[in-house]
């Protein structure tokens, strides 16, 4: 059975072990309460042996004894709520399936996983309805006994309302009628951080001072890029949409900022960590590139006249990306479960935990113009070689170049708004037009290439190659544009901070 994922969202309450629950059908649009139904529950715990999953707030338990048994994943999701994945219970009870561990290796890495906490609640499920008997919400009356490995039982009450079919409203009235009846706020997140407590470590992110050195803005924008990096990993192993796409971009993102800010921070550390990063793009870029051409193609190919679409070329175009996307996406996988990536990961925690900062760090705003102002010369240099090509290939390759050094100066800018406000933010956008542009014209460039694969392979075959011609004519004619629109643009492009 493959794992479910659904948001949780719900909010708890402690309470006295002798509080009555109050009447829940007087809240606002609830019509009944179903006859409640009560539940012996056993949740086990895993984590490292430094608590890594607590620490960011992931949570990993095998739960028995109810409707939802199974192992389950949570980890911190948007507007208050939890995602949770839900894998089969399965055969193992000791172990913690490949498949489950899979999805927190971002946080556990190599580290052995085991039992940390053994919670066994006796639950009684209220179920809030409303007029054509859906369920709103389903109000949980726990009593929770917690067991902490190699410490002594503590036992509590609590009481739990969560979302199914209502809105947060709903939430809202309960919390205020539950409150009347004597619950109180919960004393933490979830049952796991209570029965922990000050055992799990502290991770505190970064925060800029009021007046920062470059080396704080540049702690700042790298750390908010690994903490993007610790999102994506588990999205794209679940092949969550346009997942790897937000993956490379902080591996980019970051990547770019080592070089922008070598000034201050130590250019061989810095390096390393480059060429580990741009291994990991490498890795993750196959499947992107395939993801993005076969939603390109597929609309290319629809907007050809009928008549003029010789052979099954959309299937033909569609099945080999599906290839490409299926054989980059193991191999991706596979880099994501290698010792390799594991210790770049410990090194991405090391360099925002001590950056390597050099001597020259000086106040950002003093400094930091003169990192725009250099990002911008190696752009304007790029332009250049691509205005003395002599041939279009060459133009190709250097206008390429151009476009990732417009990439570099848009990540250095958006870093620096936080210290040169709306100059920056102008800066960065201004980057982007060049970015878009230029990507428009390198996405026609490989399409080009794919397309006069695919023709050699089809005339091959003995088959018409007719409307690969007319789709490479098409994409030339988008690169051509793109060209032009950029040569255009670069004029009005002047630096100024």
């Amino acid at each position: 059975m493959a794992p479910t994922e659904q948001l949780e969202i719900e909010t708890k309450y402690d309470v006295d072990a002798s509080a009555a629950l109050p009447a829940l059908h007087d809240l606002p649009g609830v019509a009944s309460v179903a006859q409640p139904v009560e539940l012996d529950l056993e949740a086990v715990y895993y984590d490292t042996a430094g608590l890594d999953l607590a620490a960011h707030k992931v949570t990993l338990r095998r739960r028995t004894g109810g409707e939802d048994d199974g192992w389950h994943v949570k980890f911190p999701g948007s507007s208050g709520g939890r995602l949770e994945v839900r894998h089969p219970l399965g055969r193992s009870v000791r172990n913690v399936p490949i498949a489950v561990v899979r999805t927190v290796r971002v946080h556990v890495r190599d580290q052995q996983l085991a039992p940390v906490v053994t919670l066994q609640t006796r639950r009684i499920v209220h179920r809030l309805l409303d007029a054509d008997g859906g369920v709103l919400a389903e109000l949980a009356d726990d009593h929770v006994t917690a067991t902490v490995a190699g410490g002594e039982p503590e036992s509590w009450r609590e009481w739990e309302v969560e979302l199914v079919d209502g809105d947060n409203l709903l939430l809202e009235d309960a919390g205020e009628l539950l409150k009347g009846a004597g619950a109180r706020p919960a004393s933490g997140p979830s049952k796991l951080a209570r029965a922990l407590g000050d055992r799990v470590p502290a991770y505190d992110s970064f925060v800029l001072p009021k007046k920062p050195r470059t080396s704080d803005v540049f702690r700042a924008y790298a750390g908010a890029q690994v903490q993007a990096i610790r999102e994506r990993d588990p999205e794209v192993r679940r092949d969550v949409p346009d997942s790897i796409h937000k993956f490379r971009v902080a591996t980019r993102r970051l990547r770019s900022a080592l070089a922008t800010y070598r000034p201050v921070i130590d250019r061989e550390a810095g390096d390393v960590l480059r060429a580990e990063l741009k291994w990991l793009a490498g890795e993750l870029g196959a499947a992107r590139d395939a993801e993005v051409q076969r939603e390109h193609f597929a609309a290319e190919v629809a907007e050809q006249p009928v008549e003029l679409v010789m052979g099954r070329v959309a299937g033909r175009i569609d099945d080999h990306l599906r290839r490409v996307y299926r054989d980059g996406r193991a191999g991706a996988l596979a880099a994501l479960e290698s010792p390799r990536y594991f210790r770049l990961l410990d090194a991405l925690d090391e360099l925002i935990a001590k950056p390597p900062v050099t001597g020259d760090d000086r106040k950002a705003s003093k400094q930091i113009g003169e990192l725009l102002e250099h990002d911008y010369r190696r752009m304007r240099k790029a332009v250049r070689r691509s205005q003395q090509a002599e041939t279009v290939a060459e133009q190709d390759h250097e206008l390429h170049e151009v476009r990732k050094s417009s990439k570099r100066l848009r990540y250095a800018a958006e870093s620096a708004v936080p210290v040169l406000a709306d100059e920056a933010a102008d800066l960065a956008a201004r980057a982007e037009q060049v970015q878009e542009i230029l990507g428009e014209h390198q996405d026609s460039v490989v399409s080009r290439e794919l397309l006069h694969h695919l023709a050699l392979e089809v005339y091959a075959e003995g088959g018409n190659p007719f409307t690969y011609g007319r789709l490479h004519a098409t994409e030339e004619a988008r690169g051509n544009a793109s060209r032009e629109a950029f040569y255009k643009l670069w004029p009005t492009l002047k630096f100024h901070l």
